[in-house]
């Protein structure tokens, strides 16, 4: 990841505050040093760079195996754009792919990082705010660390889903809430009631931040429809349809680096066509 933070903080960092002057707020709210879960919502493929903008630490994702073993020119440009975003692979062998995401997510926190989630599964296809899986409730509760919202505010407009690059005139920014405390519900992973019950608190304190729409329902299933595909059911601990840190129980988040025609692993990645995860 070194790469990527070092291009982000050098050399992207003052163009994105002339182009786009984002506004930030709640940076005291992120611990300076030390494991934190960063839960936040996701519109854009510009959340990636607009989140740790603001911040002097990287923030981490959890992301599947697959993105990192291609063959090839094609391969190693994936493994290159994955580990330069800071997603890390899971090892999904001899174990289910919720585990293996659960256990990525903790070594990541032992190791004192900050660890990113988009709880709900996906790039959100209209703007609005969804129901999250409760992979990121098991993942607060095991790690016992600081649960801190975050709000990626005006990216959507400013990169939706399928463009290319990032619109002018529109002022994005980033909003990180007061950590959230979970200690009551210690000891209770296994409590399917307490897991929904955590997520919601979660998405709460994401749309106060955010003021978007809440839709109870799973962003997958929306975007399904939109589609006009089958809607298939989305349970919590399903495979993530995107990559970095997704919210469901598996471990990646928007889609970022299976497959497109030009065969481009970094527009796979920009176009959310599977990716990393978003949930552990």
């Amino acid at each position: 990841m070194l790469w990527f933070w070092i291009l982000l903080r050098i050399v992207l960092s003052p163009i994105m505050y002339v182009l786009w002057r984002p506004r930030n707020q709640g940076m005291r709210n992120v611990p300076k040093r030390g494991p934190a879960l960063m839960v936040s919502n996701h519109l854009s493929f510009a959340d990636h760079f607009f989140a740790p903008l603001p911040l002097m630490r990287p923030i981490f994702f959890i992301g599947k195996g697959e993105y990192f073993t291609g063959k090839g020119i094609k391969g190693l440009i994936s493994k290159a754009f994955f580990t330069g975003v800071g997603v890390v692979p899971v090892d999904r062998t001899g174990g289910s792919a919720a585990e293996a995401a659960l256990e990525t997510g903790l070594r990541i926190l032992r190791e004192g990082k900050l660890l990113g989630i988009y709880p709900e599964g996906t790039r959100a296809p209209d703007n609005r705010l969804y129901r999250g899986k409760t992979g990121v409730a098991r993942l607060a509760l095991k790690s016992r660390v600081p649960v801190i919202p975050v709000a990626m505010i005006n990216t959507f407009e400013l990169m939706p889903s399928g463009k290319p690059l990032p619109r002018l005139g529109v002022r994005p920014g980033v909003r990180f809430g007061e950590p959230l405390d979970f200690s009551r519900y210690y000891g209770r992973e296994d409590d399917r009631e307490v897991l929904r019950a955590i997520t919601d608190e979660i998405m709460r304190a994401i749309r106060e931040l955010s003021g978007q729409e809440y839709v109870d329902r799973y962003a997958a299933e929306v975007k399904a429809e939109m589609a006009g595909k089958p809607v298939r059911p989305v349970r919590d601990d399903d495979e993530d349809e995107d990559a970095p840190g997704t919210g469901g129980d598996n471990g990646t988040e928007d889609g970022t680096g299976n497959g497109t025609e030009d065969g481009s692993a970094a527009r796979r990645a920009r176009d959310g066509d599977g990716g990393p995860t978003d949930g552990a």
